[in-house]
């Protein structure tokens, strides 16, 4: 029986709105947190309701990515995008922050199966020769979601109500649904294999002491703590037991054979290093806006814009450049650019002109930009169809872990810098910041209350804390640069090679 012809261009149309929708979600929901612990309390709870989302979704991916494989990438895509527009209506109805975070995680359950199984419909759906070009629109879709998300989520709850941070998926998500539905038609071509249900047990165990681990450090209990010390020595020893489970399995979640290829290992490790670096800019570049230059964060977030379309045009370019040359030769010119400009975020001060910060995101963003198309067509390069999932699923995975990682450490790192030198500076600090949160000094009504000589002071701890963040965010860049030079010869058009040999023989 002859499967029916899938309608490109609306398949392509409904996954570019799918992965638009969850890679937005996260973004949204962080602009409109203040006035949702305004109106539902909680303020001792609302961690959750991001931890909630990421953890759900971080640990689903490799999941989501293997049942793919096994019974077929459209039944888990409409799955995923049931699954998250279900959650996305309950977060909206939700009555208190408990709720929120529990239909927040059905959310992220959803969305972990949305990214990963839309790249692989497209690797399936597209030859060789076209998906440097689909690759680059992906990622773009990608560097835009997360740049535009912030707005949108600022202008949403400013004007409207934040409880359509969450209606607003679900014309998305009807729309994406619709599509694929009627529009996609995949060869059910699928090898039976088992489910390795204590591999995915146990790799949510870890992630979710992971997450906790480094969501609760530093704030609700101190690093030394015994619940923390805990939660990372729970972390190693169902990581462990993880990785001795997936040895034993006849079909693992995370295909480890594939990390004997370089090319998937090398990917996988500059995805997690680029996704621990990346989300720096958009989350501290608009905090550095509104702490020195003032104005609201709606304005705040503006400063986004210039790497959105740094990210867009890198992510084209480096997709249609696909064909002509290595992923690592591309690669070196990402890795460069994206060194370039942390660096030059590195040297900013009280005294940096906005025109020169909208310079250094530019090029931030062309050079991450780079990386969005290119990471997910090497992490599938010569990897047979019936494991594309699962290898798609886990450069998302890393990329993921990477930005969660990278915002905690690094927002960790920040914090502690700016308290320092604000004690140094200001020995009666306390009285002005007494949470020691450093976003409390963004708002009007706190400033309000500073004398100006003392305001003074105050920018210049958060410029310098800020600067040296990102001098620190210097060292996975370089790391990644040096991952890249291991990606080795491997280029796009070896596959159409390939392809050849095989329809002549």
């Amino acid at each position: 029986m002859m499967t029916k012809k899938s309608n490109k261009k609306l398949v392509v149309l409904g996954l570019l709105l799918g992965i638009l929708m969850a890679a937005m979600d996260n973004t949204i929901v962080a602009t409109a947190m203040g006035t949702i612990v305004s109106e539902l309390g909680g303020l001792d709870q609302f961690v959750w309701v991001t931890s909630a989302y990421m953890i759900a979704s971080v640990a689903g991916m490799p999941i989501f990515g293997k049942l793919s494989d096994m019974y077929g990438r459209k039944l888990f895509y409409i799955s995923g995008l049931t699954l998250f527009l279900i959650g996305s209506i309950l977060c909206g109805l939700a009555q208190d922050m408990v709720q929120l975070s529990i239909f927040r995680a059905i959310q992220g359950l959803g969305g972990g199966a949305l990214m990963p199984i839309a790249f692989t419909i497209m690797f399936d759906t597209f030859p060789p020769e076209q998906r440097g070009k689909m690759s680059g629109l992906f990622g773009a879709v990608f560097g835009i979601s997360s740049v535009f998300g912030p707005l949108l989520g600022a202008y949403i709850t400013d004007y409207i109500d934040w409880r359509w941070v969450f209606y607003v998926n679900v014309p998305l998500g009807l729309v994406s649904l619709g599509l694929i539905v009627k529009c996609y038609f995949e060869s059910l071509d699928r090898r039976e294999q088992k489910i390795d249900w204590w591999g995915a047990i146990l790799l949510v165990s870890s992630v979710l002491c992971l997450m906790f681990a480094l969501e609760l450090g530093g704030k609700e209990y101190d690093w030394d703590s015994f619940v923390i010390i805990s939660l990372f020595a729970g972390f190693a020893a169902f990581l462990l037991l993880f990785l001795w489970a997936e040895t034993k399995a006849k079909d693992p979640i995370i295909p480890f054979h594939l990390f004997k290829r370089r090319l998937f290992a090398a990917a996988q490790g500059i995805g997690f290093l680029y996704g621990a670096t990346f989300i720096l800019g958009t989350i501290f570049i608009p905090i550095f806006v509104q702490g020195v230059y003032g104005g609201t964060a709606t304005n705040s977030g503006l400063i986004l814009t210039p790497m959105m379309l740094g990210s867009v045009a890198g992510s084209q370019i480096g997709g249609r450049l696909a064909a002509k040359t290595s992923y690592r030769n591309l690669m070196i010119a990402s890795g460069f650019i994206f060194l370039l400009g942390i660096y030059l975020l590195s040297t900013l001060s009280a005294d940096t002109a906005r025109s020169a910060v909208t310079i250094y995101m530019v090029i931030t963003g062309m050079g991450v930009g780079f990386s969005f198309p290119l990471l997910s067509m090497a992490s599938i390069h010569g990897i047979d169809v019936r494991q594309r999932g699962s290898a798609n699923s886990t450069n998302t995975f890393f990329r993921s872990i990477g930005m969660t990682l990278g915002v905690t450490i690094y927002g960790t790192i920040q914090n502690h810098l700016l308290m320092n030198k604000l004690e140094k500076a200001l020995p009666m600090m306390k009285q002005f910041n007494p949470s020691g949160d450093s976003r409390v000094l963004l708002s009007k009504e706190a400033r309000s209350h500073i004398p100006p000589q003392v305001l003074d002071k105050i920018i210049n701890a958060l410029s310098d804390s800020i600067a040296t963040m990102f001098a620190w965010a210097v060292i996975p860049v370089v790391i990644a640069i040096i991952l890249i030079f291991l990606m080795g010869p491997a280029r796009l058009t070896d596959q159409f090679a390939a392809q050849s040999k095989g329809a002549n023989s």
